[in-house]
C-alpha cells in the first residue's frame, strides 16, 4: 500500500464497494438471522479493532467489515453467540491485528475464523448458499478487478483450474456456488494472496485446483467447507507461489541473457 489516494483504507473502501453486491443479496434473502449475524461480526471485530488502536494509535480498517461479512455470509450454522465471539475474536486478534492490522497479515482473518469454527465444532452444519448469491459474486468480482483491487489473474486462474476439470469430466455440482463466493471473499484478497503475476496465475490455479480435489476425495465435506478448506491452503501457500514465480522469470531471464 502506498502513499497518496492509494493508501490502505482507499483499497479497503473499493473492496467494500466491489462486494456490495453480495452483501446485498446476503442481506436480502438471510433475513433478520443474517443481519444478526453480521451485525455480531462487526461488533467483536470493530472492539478488538479499537483495543489495539488504542494500544498502538493506530486507526482502524475499513477491512474489518469486509472480513465481518465474509464470516457471517460463510460461519457454519448453529453456534451459539459465545462461539462466534470466540471463533471472530480469534481469526480478528491472531490472523490481524498481532501483525500490525490489514495490510501486514499473512492469512485473511475471517479464513482463519471459518477454519478456526470448523475445526473447532466439527458438528456445527456449514451454510446452503442460496443462488442469487453466487450470481451476485460475478458482478463483485468485475467491480473488484475493474478498480484494481482484486486480481484478474487469480480469478482468471481459478477458472481454468474449473475449466481444465470439466475437459476431464469432472462435475462441479454444488460446489461451484460455494467456490465463486469464497473465491471472491477470501481468495482475492489483495494482501493474502500472491503478489507476483505469474503468482497470482498459480494461486488461483491452485485454489480451483484445491477445491476439485477436495470435492472428489472429501465425500463427507459441505460445498463451503471445502471451499473455505481450499482458500486456506492456497493463501499459505501464496509466497511459495511468488517464490516459484520468481524463480521462473529469473531462469527464463538467465536463457535469454546469459
Amino acid at each position: 500500500m502506498i502513499r497518496g489516494i492509494w493508501d490502505r483504507e482507499t483499497v479497503a473502501l473499493l473492496l467494500l464497494a466491489a462486494i456490495m453486491p453480495m452483501a446485498l443479496t446476503f442481506l436480502w434473502f438471510g433475513g433478520s438471522g443474517a443481519i444478526g449475524r453480521l451485525a455480531l461480526a462487526l461488533i467483536v471485530a470493530g472492539l478488538w479493532h479499537l483495543i489495539f488502536m488504542l494500544a498502538r494509535a493506530q486507526p482502524p480498517s475499513f477491512a474489518g467489515a469486509i472480513a465481518a461479512l465474509a464470516v457471517a455470509m460463510l460461519v457454519p450454522e448453529e453456534l451459539g453467540m459465545l462461539q462466534l465471539v470466540l471463533g471472530i475474536s480469534f481469526g480478528s486478534v491472531m490472523a490481524e491485528l498481532v501483525f500490525g492490522g490489514w495490510g501486514r497479515n499473512v492469512v485473511n482473518p475471517a479464513t482463519v475464523t471459518l477454519a478456526f469454527l470448523g475445526f473447532s465444532f466439527p458438528a456445527a452444519p456449514w451454510p446452503e448458499l442460496v443462488l442469487p448469491i453466487a450470481w451476485a459474486a460475478i458482478p463483485a468480482a468485475l467491480i473488484g478487478v475493474g478498480f484494481g483491487v482484486m486480481s484478474g489473474r487469480i480469478v482468471g486462474g481459478a477458472v481454468l483450474a474449473g475449466v481444465l476439470a470439466l475437459a476431464f469430466g469432472v462435475e462441479p455440482g454444488p460446489v461451484l456456488p460455494a467456490a465463486g463466493v469464497v473465491l471472491v471473499l477470501l481468495v482475492c484478497d489483495p494482501v493474502a494472496s500472491a503478489a507476483t503475476g505469474g503468482g497470482r496465475w498459480l494461486n488461483g490455479l491452485l485454489y480451483g485446483g484445491l477445491v476439485v480435489l477436495f470435492m472428489l476425495a472429501w465425500k463427507t465435506a459441505a460445498p463451503v467447507q471445502i471451499a473455505v478448506s481450499a482458500a486456506l491452503f492456497s493463501s499459505l501457500a501464496a509466497p511459495l507461489l511468488d517464490e516459484a514465480a520468481i524463480g521462473l522469470w529469473l531462469a527464463r531471464r538467465r536463457r535469454r541473457h546469459g
